[in-house]
């Protein structure tokens, strides 16, 4: 990790700096006037790509440090998927739930000043009005990013974002998926009149579009995917507003979901913009593979395995597939001590991850997982039933990473695997769930549910963020506590951290309005309260 902590950063992005002074900060980060940008669309083609590198952010011309505290060393390792093997600040730090101070701000810094900041300037350049499908994609984009940013601390400046108010109220979480949907009601409709008109533009969108290549239909999919999500992660919270939500999602005469691999939303890379989790995976060797993604792919014989994991060197494990649990590297530790335990697949075999390895957002094989749990509520539109959605799901992913699936459908006996460290006992636990593979309907509606979220999480590899919401969620899949709690007992060890506290910016330049988004969020401004759609 390279300390990168230069003027943006400093100089950033309370609610004030983030919200209010689009032009200067867009102006700034571009070195370039909007009437410079003008000239052959090239205003859209900087504001709109650096958006959806931002969403899991490398927009920083391929420099990943900002996307390892955005989210590696958060969400990555709360999922289960990552484990740090560097003791950063003596050990003591966010992924024994320390929380560090200089690491907490980073998503919200990005959401404002890299995606909603370019994404403004397109409103202020016309594109709303002009050209509808495109500021249809933008807000798709917007919405991908922003529930990010919402899902990691709660309540967050996001109505009056891009006013010119001096300090920027925060909103409800319930009101800003509220929006959310608002949003996706619009980006959806210009794309249901576009295609329908076959309308033309008078650019080659495909120039400014990394994920679709401009293929509109494409985004309209993902559009009714991102909104199923969304609806998904509320259930709990309110569960009228999720059911229509996830209804109107599937309804066919809304245009379809993500139901291929050809449709999963990935932004590709180019220049010198490289993939961020591959590049510290490879170069810095900061991060290596979390001991519960370990367990329930080598308990399960998962043919997956070889995809996401490299074998281990380190001669006390050497030809094995074993992560780090979260928590154990302490200030006894030197990073070489676990440094040659399995990383991210990027050097056996054929490798699974490269440099341009586009960024995964969202794939078909967590739609049909979504619409799996929507059946098992009995929810309209889900297209099929549980059982053979759920299989959808885990077959689609398995000829996504190029696996073969063998009888891994029929096997009713595989668990997850116990956890053994040689080096160091104290990290060893037992198996932490004893969930089956093979669907079964006679099942209770929980042990469905941990089926269905269980494969859904294996499937969303490596993209963190949702594996970490989803876990909130739920509470599945089942994972280890952390080995080493050092919260000051905040967090809870089996619980884990639910959110992020405020950047400190927030507090320094926009304090009355954050004292009102904390009352929002109902709870301590700490690691241990949860968001609104967090229930117990």
């Amino acid at each position: 990790m390279k300390r990168y902590y230069i003027i943006v950063a400093v100089l950033l992005l309370g609610a004030t700096a983030c919200t209010k002074n689009f032009e200067k900060y867009n102006t700034d980060n571009t070195g370039v006037s909007n009437g410079q940008l003008s000239p052959d669309f090239n205003d859209l083609g900087s504001y709109l790509t650096r958006a959806q590198r931002s969403i899991l952010n490398f927009s920083g011309g391929g420099d990943p440090n900002s996307y390892q505290v955005q989210q590696n060393l958060n969400a990555d390792c709360f999922s289960g998927y990552f484990m740090s093997s560097n003791p950063f600040n003596g050990g003591i730090n966010n992924t024994n739930y320390y929380m560090m101070t200089g690491w907490n701000g980073e998503a919200f810094k990005v959401g404002y000043l890299n995606v909603m900041a370019p994404i403004q300037k397109l409103r202020q350049n016309g594109y709303d009005t002009l050209y509808p499908s495109v500021w249809a994609v933008a807000k798709i984009i917007q919405v991908a990013a922003m529930s990010r940013v919402t899902d990691i601390y709660g309540p967050i400046p996001y109505s009056q974002a891009g006013s010119d108010k001096t300090n920027l109220p925060y909103d409800s979480q319930e009101e800003i998926y509220k929006r959310f949907f608002l949003e996706l009601d619009t980006a959806t409709t210009n794309l249901q009149h576009y295609l329908a008109a076959a309308d033309t533009l008078p650019f080659t969108f495909a120039n400014f579009d990394l994920v679709y290549s401009g293929n509109f239909t494409k985004w309209l999919q993902f559009a009714n995917s991102l909104r199923l999500r969304l609806a998904m992660h509320i259930v709990k919270a309110d569960a009228t507003t999720a059911q229509a939500q996830a209804e109107k999602a599937l309804n066919s005469a809304n245009g379809d979901v993500i139901t291929a691999n050809s449709g999963n939303a990935t932004v590709t890379l180019s220049g010198s913009f490289t993939n961020p989790l591959v590049y510290i995976t490879e170069n810095w060797g900061d991060i290596r593979m979390g001991a519960d993604i370990g367990v329930y792919l080598n308990g399960y014989n998962d043919p997956r395995i070889s995809k996401y994991m490299d074998k281990a060197t380190d001669d006390a494990v050497s030809g094995q597939y074993i992560g780090i649990r979260l928590g154990s590297i302490t200030s006894a530790n030197t990073k070489s001590d676990y440094l040659d335990y399995s990383s991210l697949n990027y050097k056996d075999g054929s490798p699974s991850f490269t440099l341009t390895t586009p960024v995964q957002i969202m794939t078909a094989a967590e739609v049909y997982f979504l619409r799996a749990e929507a059946a098992v509520r009995g929810w309209a539109n889900a297209g099929g039933t549980a059982q053979e959605l759920y299989n959808e799901g885990i077959t689609t992913s398995m000829t996504q990473w190029g696996a073969t699936i063998g009888n891994y459908l029929e096997d009713a006996t595989s668990t997850p695997a116990a956890y053994v460290d040689p080096k160091n006992s104290e990290n060893d636990a037992d198996a932490p769930s004893t969930i089956t593979i093979k669907w079964d309907d006679a099942a209770t509606t929980d042990v469905k549910m941990e089926r269905i979220i269980t494969q859904k999480w294996i499937a969303m590899f490596p993209e963190g963020q949702e594996a970490w919401t989803e876990h909130r969620r739920t509470g599945y899949p089942k994972m280890f506590p952390v080995v080493h709690n050092q919260s000051a007992g905040v967090v809870n060890d089996t619980l884990g951290v639910r959110r992020l506290p405020y950047p400190q910016q927030e507090y320094n330049t926009n304090a009355t309005e954050l004292q009102k988004g904390i009352s929002l969020l109902g709870g301590s401004d700490n690691a241990a309260t949860r968001l609104w759609w967090d229930k117990n």
